[in-house]
């Protein structure tokens, strides 16, 4: 029930507003897809829920529940994960399982697929690729996404680095701060 009455809420504020550009992408893309076949078909749809006196919104020729465009810009992402499938019959792609993003289907070039000398399954990359992103929210159109560059990772602990960026930070901007004093700062007092 709690679903229906999620549901209802969308549809009554789809309706009233007239726009798609405040639902999170699979929804508004659903809402897409139907206007592209009312449009097309000369359909008229209407939906509803089950529920007594629910919300109704229509959608036929008329309607133009589309995004806006102009929400969404082109971005360039980093995605670290472990490689689970590459290729595909129709569409090439990597699948690539991120901690942060789940399953990410990175379409790709066949062309660069047949190039690569190495083995990439079940091993953990970095993938460099282009896609759409909501400008307002930053949510992330996972059916835009286009590899750009394979990124070998390796992480490592390096002392020495990290030794050269910090004598680097203190002859900068920490030669006048006690770390000490800063750090609890930062912590806002609590100890960690």
């Amino acid at each position: 029930m709690q679903y229906v009455i999620g549901f209802n809420a969308i549809v009554g504020q789809v309706g009233k507003s007239q726009s798609v550009d405040f639902l999170d992408l699979p929804t508004a893309k659903a809402f897409e897809a139907l206007q592209h076949i009312a449009v097309r078909k000369h359909y008229a749809f209407e939906i509803k829920t089950s529920m007594e006196d629910s919300n109704v919104v229509r959608i036929d020729q008329g309607t133009k529940f589309f995004r806006t465009e102009a929400i969404w810009a082109e971005a360039e992402f980093y995605f670290y994960g472990k490689v689970t499938s590459i290729g595909g019959k129709e569409r090439s792609s990597i699948h690539l399982v991120t901690d942060d993003f789940g399953i990410l289907n990175i379409h790709t070039n066949k062309d660069y697929l047949t190039t690569l000398e190495n083995n990439i399954l079940y091993r953990t990359y970095g993938i460099r690729a282009i896609g759409k992103q909501h400008v307002e929210t930053g949510e992330l159109d996972r059916s835009s996404l286009q590899f750009v560059e394979l990124i070998d990772y390796r992480p490592k602990y390096d002392d020495d680095y990290l030794n050269s960026l910090r004598a680097k930070a203190q002859n900068n901007w920490l030669k006048d701060i006690d770390a000490d004093d800063w750090l609890r700062e930062i912590r806002g007092g609590y100890d960690a």
